[in-house]
């Protein structure tokens, strides 16, 4: 009876402690903030437009473990179209902390007639995800992701960014 006390026993530490630490060592995704946007050289001719498009934001790592990301790209959309991809260059998110990302993309001419502007604005779309990986106590694995969208109204005249929404 001594060994199935001691074994009960034995179990129930156990279980407590892997609770413990999967409340505590919980991986959890990152964040994305969104800081700025800015379209550093625009043209419109002929009802085409090209554009330098330029993002920057914040990814916050809330896990206590280092966080890998690989994978990771943004989309740029108008009217359901793709105009531009790009891959997001791999790295590494310690615990608790953030870390600035920017990425700057040429966008090859397109026709501006695809969707109809509303008082000499365009709204393009813009999805960011971030895919990785953080270990838990070095032996687990959990793979996590993040995302942000961002609508952006950008003037037709000269490609001011007017209005920001993520």
């Amino acid at each position: 009876s001594s060994c199935a006390l001691a074994a009960c026993f034995l179990v129930l530490v156990t279980t407590s402690l892997a609770i413990t630490f999967f409340f505590l060592f919980r991986p959890r995704s990152p964040t994305i903030h969104v800081s700025a946007i800015q379209i550093p050289s625009f043209s419109f001719r002929n009802g085409t437009v090209s554009f330098t498009f330029a993002q920057y934001a914040v990814v916050r790592n809330p896990n206590r473990a280092a966080f890998s990301h690989y994978d990771s790209s943004l989309q740029l959309i108008y009217a359901g179209k793709q105009l531009g991809f790009i891959y997001i260059p791999a790295g590494e998110i310690d615990g608790g902390r953030t870390k600035n990302m920017g990425v700057k993309f040429s966008v090859e001419s397109f026709d501006i007639s695809a969707a109809p502007l509303k008082s000499g604005t365009m709204e393009v779309e813009s999805r960011m995800k971030v895919k990785g990986r953080v270990s838990v106590l070095k032996f687990f694995t959990h793979h996590v992701e993040a995302a942000a969208g961002c609508s952006v109204g950008v003037s037709a005249g000269d490609g001011s960014v007017i209005g920001l929404r993520c």
